[in-house]
């Protein structure tokens, strides 16, 4: 008889239809029975030994919120009999009432129950145990996670002991994950977690991958990458990583009509089994970056969600150094600006002209198309447009969120010092100063959007034209995390402003540490001195100003926490809680801040 390895993951949900993702022990057919007579079932598909299905349902009525169970060949596995949780339901809200969005990022897998936990009370878990209290109080209707949902170089005491018994620790890369099977392994400690497991069971949930789930600093710089091929583990480590990535995460992204046109979807599940084409797929992804989109869009009503890989898409040549390759530059400006008219003067930003093959992308949401790519993809400056007062033509949506698992905005000192050094790196001050900056870069962790200046700049160009004249949005977030800690921050551009609400809105770690010399350290970054300093640094690296200014609004804010956005009409309100221990034992969500966007 087939059991429940892992899951069930509900990953998608609209109006009408959702997708429910398991692992099972074995092959089968995996069903899922909703309680208003909703359905769907699928075969499993096997990669590396393990046996996967992502189930469609159909036949949902909007507005409602239905129960629902897992059956695997026939028998049902979920929910467990002897489970402390409510039913887990799939709710599919009208979109005029609204979108609940809570986010964050860096979770690193609490421990077994009973156990002391090193980091403290666990937000995820904590916000969990809250839902099942109260299954009839308002809840997210989407949960974004923004990056190192698993921690693939930082492992856990139990899992050091169990890779222990598959290999020698003292060969490289020691104790971190080195395959496939490992990685299963990471998955399975965090998502087993009950409280994590009830409620990814029961909230929908959006992702994307940041440096950990693969290793610290990936695609930090051209040199970086070069030293990591090297060795004789790295390319098993980053494809298991990618093959992981897309089973675990990214088919859930993914709506039930893309999957249906997904060639690598399709080739998986039509293979006995599906281990080499996904490999081959991960190795065009490690040759050819380019070639592959991990970034998806998703829809809620009149909110755009679009979630930006920062990490894979990268161009790390030092003489053309961006955060998207130009096809994705391109990408992300049309998913910006669809919907809102003619829009002229695209510009491609400082990526690598010879770039990706258009109409090639595997790994994206199906039917996207890039078109043909412009020189300058990613936000010519918007220069003095006209600006129209919000509202006076309906756009195609009221609020866009950009998700980014790294701050566009960061404390200033720490956005100079990433300017400056991506100035010495390039050779600025010659190549004495290059290769400290390299050693720098790499060991202060100088990979954010400052580090790619003309990026930032053109983000910001495309942000200030999305959020201006007829059908701008109310509200233009980006949402990350990465840093350890939580803030708001608001730009400012010279010379224009645009209609929409634009804010940084970062939220970090869900659960991990954040020790004194990091929130030490932040704070100064935020300060005056810090500021000062910053422009000290930056005139020596000779970097030319930004496009826009910014100054923090809220935080900083250390602690476990999560980020909630609710975003009805034209309206958005903020919300930030912290996980923290009671007396008596229980753990509780402590309200931060509570504030009006828009």
């Amino acid at each position: 008889m087939a059991g429940l390895r892992l899951g069930p993951l509900l990953r998608y949900t609209d109006g009408s239809s959702a997708t429910v993702w398991v692992e099972s022990d074995r092959p089968c057919t995996a069903e899922v029975r909703c309680a208003d007579g909703a359905r769907g079932s699928t075969r499993t598909f096997r990669i590396a030994g393990h046996h996967y299905a992502l189930v469609p349902v159909s036949g949902l009525t909007p507005g409602t919120a239905t129960e629902y169970e897992v059956l695997l060949d026939g028998t049902r596995v979920w929910p467990p009999p002897d489970s402390r949780f409510p039913p887990s339901v799939i709710a599919t809200s009208p979109a005029d009432e609204g979108t609940r969005i809570a986010f964050g990022s860096c979770r690193w897998a609490a421990p077994p129950a009973g156990g002391h936990d090193p980091v403290g009370p666990d937000a995820l878990d904590t916000l969990s145990a809250r839902i099942a209290a109260d299954p009839e109080a308002a809840r997210p209707d989407v949960l974004l996670l923004l990056g190192d949902q698993v921690y693939a170089d930082e492992i856990s005491d139990a899992t050091r002991r169990w890779i222990s018994g598959r290999r020698d620790l003292a060969e490289p890369p020691g104790d971190q994950v080195a395959n496939y099977e490992e990685y299963a392994r990471l998955y399975y400690e965090s998502w087993l977690d009950p409280e994590v497991r009830w409620l990814l069971s029961t909230v929908p949930s959006c992702m994307i991958f940041d440096d950990h789930d693969v290793i610290d600093d990936w695609n930090t710089s051209e040199a970086w990458l070069a030293d990591m091929r090297a060795t004789d583990w790295w390319r098993e480590r980053l494809l298991s990583g990618l093959m992981s990535y897309w089973v675990y995460q990214q088919l859930g992204n993914l709506s039930p009509k893309e999957l249906a046109t997904d060639p690598l979807y399709a080739a998986v599940r039509d293979s006995p089994d599906g281990t080499d084409v996904l490999r081959t797929f991960a190795a065009r992804a490690d040759a050819d970056p380019a070639s592959v989109r991990w970034s998806y869009r998703r829809d809620f009503g009149r909110v755009r969600l679009l979630m930006v890989d920062s990490r894979a898409a990268r161009v790390l040549k030092e003489d053309r150094r961006a955060m998207l390759d130009p096809g994705e530059a391109a990408w992300l400006r049309e998913q910006v600006l669809d919907g809102r008219g003619d829009r002229t003067g695209v510009d491609a930003g400082d990526g690598e002209r010879e770039g990706a093959r258009e109409g090639e992308r595997e790994g994206r949401p199906a039917g996207d198309t890039e078109g043909a790519r412009a020189d300058d993809a990613m936000g010519a400056p918007v220069g003095d447009t006209m600006r129209a007062p919000a509202g006076d033509r309906e756009g195609p949506y009221d609020h866009l969120l950009i998700g980014t698992s790294l701050p566009w905005l960061l404390p200033h000192l720490v956005h100079d010092v990433e300017a400056w050094n991506a100035a010495m790196c390039a050779g600025e001050r010659g190549a004495r100063w290059a290769r400290l900056g390299e050693r720098i870069r790499r060991g202060a962790d100088l990979e954010h959007w400052a580090a790619f200046p003309s990026s930032f700049d053109a983000l910001a160009d495309l942000i200030a034209e999305a959020g201006t004249g007829p059908g701008a949005p109310a509200t233009v977030s980006v949402l990350s995390g990465d840093v350890h800690h939580a803030y708001v921050a608001e730009p400012s551009w010279p010379g224009r402003t645009p209609d929409a609400h634009v804010a940084q809105l970062t939220c970090s770690p869900v659960h991990n540490s954040v020790p004194l010399s990091i929130r030490l350290g932040f704070r100064f970054g935020w300060s005056a001195w810090a500021r000062a300093l910053g422009r000290r640094i930056a005139r020596h690296g000779r970097c030319a100003a930004s496009a826009v200014s910014w100054r923090r609004t809220g935080g900083p804010w250390f602690g476990n926490q999560i980020m909630t956005l609710t975003l009805r009409g034209r309206s958005a309100r903020l919300r930030l809680e912290q996980a923290r221990a009671e007396r008596d034992g229980t753990n509780a969500l402590h309200l931060i801040t509570d504030r009006e966007l828009a």
